[in-house]
């Protein structure tokens, strides 16, 4: 089931499952008390919530772009358990509902490379094969980040899968920047660094209205406590400096926030204390 689209002026927004998973709530609230998340997320036995990786689909009147990419239908038998997998990465098929193709994607937009945001970069075709998930489309990673991909540390050996990247090498589909960048007109990437040291979010603008994607700056409307960051934050202190600047510029301007981990809540309007002020899908749907 997909949700209905978001309006942002011309422009029509989508969330496509990416793959939905478990997490342990610890890791996703970092240094809050369990005793304060749990109240907006109770938690199974195991401590876990349920996330979701949902695929951002921006319509215009003339392109159609991907947001980050989901967990992909590469992972083994053995990641399916570890990560409780509970509904698998469906964007083509989801793209189909929509009536679009994979070759109609023109560009992939990439907030970062961990595994759960670019696994669907590369994916198995029906013969096992792996092949760009998005055949066509232009993909715009920041310069830091694919230095990472290219060089990981320690820490992104374990998230920044070669798999994921192994084709998009090959075909030239690869544009890095490095800095603000605006894809087209209403479309503008910009460099945050914080939770990787190449992060980005996207800025979505039409007819005077505005939407922002936070990436994992901001995973869920359970975030939106500058102090509420997850422990896979690599630099935390930026990270909450970060959340600070954007919360308060786009407030102002009375912008929709977009989720990619969210389970319930797609988008939001915050209220200057930052509370939810309208969510996306109505409450009533």
């Amino acid at each position: 089931m997909i949700c209905p689209p978001l309006h942002i002026g011309e422009f029509q927004i989508y969330w496509l499952n990416g793959g939905r998973f478990r997490l342990d709530g610890g890791t996703m609230f970092g240094a809050v008390p369990r005793i304060l998340w749990e109240k907006r997320c109770p938690p199974a036995t195991d401590n876990t919530l349920p996330f979701s990786n949902d695929v951002l689909l921006i319509k215009t009147t003339q392109h159609a772009l991907i947001v980050d990419t989901g967990l992909g239908n590469k992972l083994t038998e053995k990641q399916r358990t570890i990560f409780q997998l509970y509904s698998p990465w469906s964007i083509v098929e989801d793209l189909a509902k929509i009536g679009l193709s994979r070759e109609d994607i023109d560009y992939v937009l990439l907030t970062h490379c961990d595994f759960d945001h670019a696994g669907g970069i590369v994916m198995h075709n029906t013969q096992g094969e792996e092949e760009l998930s998005f055949p066509r489309a232009t993909h715009i990673v920041q310069k830091k980040e694919w230095e990472d991909v290219e060089n990981p540390c320690l820490r992104a050996q374990s998230t920044y899968w070669p798999e994921n990247f192994s084709c998009l090498k090959k075909t030239g589909q690869l544009t890095v920047i490095d800095g603000n960048h605006e894809v087209f007109p209403g479309i503008r990437l910009r460099l945050t660094g914080g939770h990787t040291r190449g992060h980005q979010v996207i800025e979505i603008c039409s007819e005077g209205e505005t939407a922002i994607h936070l990436g994992d700056l901001l995973p869920t409307h359970c975030h939106s406590n500058p102090l509420w960051i997850m422990a896979y934050d690599n630099f935390p202190l930026k990270v909450i400096d970060l959340k600070e600047q954007y919360l308060k510029e786009y407030q102002k301007k009375n912008s929709w926030f977009t989720f990619y981990h969210d389970p319930t809540v797609k988008a939001c309007t915050l209220n200057l204390r930052g509370y939810p002020d309208h969510t996306w899908p109505l409450a009533s749907k």
